[in-house]
């Protein structure tokens, strides 16, 4: 967006602890995250007169601002499509101080998906539009939409479970280098993988996010306003989102080809407006809800070819110390699932040199929400 690149900054992030199952209500845990965050920026919560979140987040602007102690309000906006809008929120608070309507802003997501019920466990609901030509035919479950792709994928590019175990293996990885990871303490082996139980085929136990407890939270303010707060500022350099013509919400039944999703729109806006190219990222936060994912948004957004996503993942390119480090918290498949929000946490800490598996020298960063969904992505920089 002209006028965006580098105009504002993340100065501060917060987070709960992550769990199967956590105590306190997702309203609780909200402002527990947002009060960590502003503490992170040494900003007063009086300060904040802009808001962003899911059109899902549970906990309203009224309830955040009375608990926590907002000042004036003057911008608040919710993005759609779950874990697609994660860095939309962020893109809303920097378009609104760009534009003069705020000065600080935070977003955040809180969520009981641990210990909460299940969106498509309704029979009583009637389904939404997308979900009528599914679910009939037994794609009850987003895993069931994604491992259709899968396959597809698969079938069409020789691509192998073993492209996919190598997806989980460096999230995993990483997960096991930060304490916070709810996987932490437990390594991942192929032979874990290749013998786990069948969620969806060809998707196993090991494909899929995990299912968690916790909130996170950020702070953006203006490139200005970034030099007087606590921490180092890491800038929004370009932001973007996708909705491809014709989309169809995760099985992208009426595009020609399926597999070319959000991912590939978002990428053509957030490249065009960048003075750098896929090549110069040093790190990458890509959403990671099934492994699939990360090969279809690996290729759009321009890390590899048409196809050629499986073959990225060999010989340990995924890794820290390899060719493109990814999750280097342990992403949504082994630090916490909600809905993405911690890879944006986590570009963060990479741009401040303070994440628990540092990329030496990381400059750059690109983070990615939801493939398969109307999405969004950020690009970060010091």
């Amino acid at each position: 967006m002209p006028g965006l690149k580098n105009a504002t900054a993340l100065v501060g992030i917060g987070q709960t602890p992550f769990a199967k199952h956590l105590p306190d209500d997702e309203r609780t845990l909200a402002c527990r995250a947002v009060l960590a965050a502003l503490d992170d920026a040494g900003i007063a919560p009086g300060e904040v007169d802009a808001l962003a979140s899911y059109t899902m987040e549970e906990t309203d602007e009224v309830e955040l601002a009375k608990a926590v102690g907002f000042g004036d309000l003057t911008y608040f906006a919710k993005v759609g499509y779950g874990g697609g809008g994660s860095c939309a929120t962020v893109a809303l608070l920097a378009t609104a101080i760009v534009s003069g309507q705020a000065t600080v802003g935070v977003a955040w997501r809180s969520r009981k998906r641990g210990s909460g019920p299940r969106p498509w466990t309704s029979t009583t609901a009637q389904p939404a539009t997308p979900a009528q030509w599914t679910r009939p035919f037994g794609l009850l479950r987003p895993v069931d939409e994604i491992g259709l792709l899968a396959r597809r994928y698969l079938h069409e590019y020789g691509a192998t479970r073993d492209h996919l175990f190598n997806v989980a293996l460096a999230c995993r990885n990483r997960a096991n280098q930060n304490p916070a990871a709810i996987m932490y303490d437990r390594p991942l082996t192929r032979e874990m993988y290749m013998t786990s139980r069948w969620i969806s085929e060809p998707l196993c136990l090991y494909d899929n996010c995990l299912e968690t407890d916790g909130a996170l939270a950020c702070v953006v303010v203006s490139r200005e306003r970034a030099r007087d707060c606590r921490r180092p500022p890491v800038y929004v350099h370009s932001a973007a989102q996708g909705l491809p013509a014709q989309h169809h919400g995760m099985v992208n039944y009426w595009n020609d080809d399926p597999l070319t999703g959000p991912a590939w729109t978002a990428a053509r806006h957030l490249w065009k407006h960048a003075d750098f190219t896929p090549q110069d990222v040093d790190v990458v936060q890509i959403y990671d809800a099934f492994t699939p994912l990360v090969l279809l948004s690996l290729e759009g957004y321009g890390f590899c070819g048409r196809g050629e996503g499986g073959a990225f993942t060999e010989g340990g390119a995924l890794e820290t110390g390899g060719r493109l480090p990814i999750n280097t918290g342990g992403g949504g498949l082994s630090e916490a699932y909600v809905h993405g929000f911690n890879l944006i946490t986590e570009g963060v800490k990479q741009l401040r040199g303070t994440s628990t598996a540092q990329v030496p020298g990381a400059a750059t960063c690109l983070v990615t929400a939801g493939e398969g969904v109307p999405t969004s992505a950020l690009l970060l920089t010091t």
